[in-house]
């Protein structure tokens, strides 16, 4: 590694952590190490990443307050400093800090909140995938039970005890932050098979059912997982509804066929 490389490496990480003196080799042209201006150069980095962050989780910000948030924040950057220049897969661990953060246990949904907006953001950026058409999925349906399917890259599934799409919804709007019911599970498909981003409340048993053929199990193999789980399952409601929501972007054979 050159000089100046281990210099930027250096002056990265005291960037990043406020305990970090000023890298050795930063001075004033009058003499001396520049602490003050230092210091106002972190502020600014961990303003931009609180930035970020506010942009990235919005309702989750919203739920607890702009002071709380970044202070909220600045404790994760601290604990969790970026990885990368590349920004945009920073904050993927923000659920499970906040999940963990003591002081925001007064909001218990606060992390399910972050892992549905982290799913959103997620499939904002994935791969575009065309859905397949409902000919080619009615060509297959005498072999359903054991086609396997391939869903859109985008699609992602957030489960919570709580009704989190429902506060999401009632957050997302602009003007005063409304009272919020917090009574009743809501499992959410997010995908972004066509334009834009969309979250589903999936029906009983939907998100296993989902999860299993997200894992390359057969639509029979994860319907029975899905009725283990939920007893009410309903496997037409819910295939209905996932290709009603193109995100079946393939079907193949399953294992032996």
């Amino acid at each position: 590694m050159t000089e100046f490389a281990e210099l930027q490496r250096e002056f990265a990480g005291a960037v990043l952590d406020i305990e970090a003196a000023v890298p050795a080799e930063v001075r004033r042209e009058s003499g001396g190490v520049p602490s003050r201006r230092f210091a106002v150069y972190r502020n600014n980095v961990y303003a931009g990443l609180i930035g970020v962050l506010a942009g990235r989780f919005p309702v989750v910000a919203r739920l607890v307050g702009n002071e709380f948030f970044r202070a909220l924040a600045r404790l994760y950057i601290e604990r969790e400093p970026p990885s990368s220049a590349v920004l945009l897969r920073y904050g993927a661990s923000f659920p499970t800090f906040i999940a963990e953060f003591a002081p925001g246990a007064s909001v218990p949904y606060l992390a399910d909140m972050a892992a549905l907006e982290w799913a959103w953001h997620s499939a904002y950026h994935a791969a575009d995938a065309a859905p397949l058409s409902l000919q080619e999925l009615a060509s297959a349906v005498d072999h359903a039970a054991g086609a396997v399917l391939i869903l859109h890259p985008s699609l992602g599934i957030v489960r919570s005890p709580y009704p989190i799409v429902s506060i999401y919804e009632l957050n997302a709007q602009s003007g005063a932050v409304p009272p919020t019911q917090v009574a009743g599970a809501e499992d959410t498909m997010v995908a972004r098979p066509r334009l834009e981003v969309e979250m589903r409340r999936l029906p009983e048993g939907g998100a296993p059912f989902i999860l299993a053929l997200k894992a390359g199990r057969t639509i029979g193999e994860a319907s029975a997982g899905a009725l283990q789980e939920a007893p009410g399952f309903d496997l037409q409601t819910n295939l209905t509804g996932l290709i009603g929501s193109g995100a079946i972007v393939a079907l193949r054979p399953g294992p032996g066929r």
